[in-house]
């Protein structure tokens, strides 16, 4: 099996993106709790993927493997009083969600991988694992923990076999959350 290649998103991606973040997400409980309707939940999670994507892209902190079947969307860590990605205010679930989870990161620098997505037509082929390699190994370089969080069950275990451990898990009325951190000295990248 080939290495894939793995690149810093451009505009060029977006499209791509928003593909993969639909098609990866339709069965994902917590986008399914932000957007329940089966008729809107194409149009409503390309259009979040769509925000998300270009909230963070201007910052160097996306990053695709091979052509946008995977992407991690990194938020990076930010300095007091210093530039960094300035999420809106969100509304409904979502924003409730928001409120309540991200009171229980951390206030010191720390990178955050908000979103990590491979399209179901590639997964297996640890794309979504490359992809989020890159953001690990530019928290690496900064010296700083890298969180995350994820309310599939499933997908804790996937994590910490990349160096990631549970700090804190919550509910978000009947969503279970946990957050997970990975130290600079704990990445995995191959196994």
């Amino acid at each position: 099996m080939n290495e894939p290649s793995v690149t810093v998103a451009t505009a060029a991606d977006r499209d791509a993106v928003v593909a993969t973040f639909v098609a990866a997400f339709a069965a994902d409980p917590a986008l399914r709790w932000f957007l329940p309707d089966d008729a809107t939940y194409p149009a409503e999670a390309a259009a979040m993927a769509g925000s998300l994507f270009d909230l963070r892209a201007g910052h160097g902190t996306v990053w695709v493997a091979d052509g946008g079947a995977a992407v991690a969307m990194w938020d990076p860590p930010r300095s007091p009083g210093g530039p960094g990605v300035e999420h809106p205010p969100q509304a409904g679930r979502f924003g409730r969600y928001q409120s309540i989870v991200h009171t229980k990161f951390p206030q010191t620098p720390h990178w955050y991988l908000g979103v990590l997505a491979s399209h179901p037509e590639h997964r297996g082929r640890r794309l979504g694992r490359a992809a989020m390699a890159a953001g690990l190994a530019r928290a690496a370089a900064d010296g700083l923990p890298a969180y995350l969080e994820t309310s599939n069950p499933g997908n804790v275990e996937v994590y910490r076999s990349a160096g990631f451990e549970v700090v804190a898990s919550l509910h978000v009325d009947d969503l279970p959350v946990w957050i997970m951190k990975c130290d600079a000295g704990s990445r995995r990248t191959t196994s």
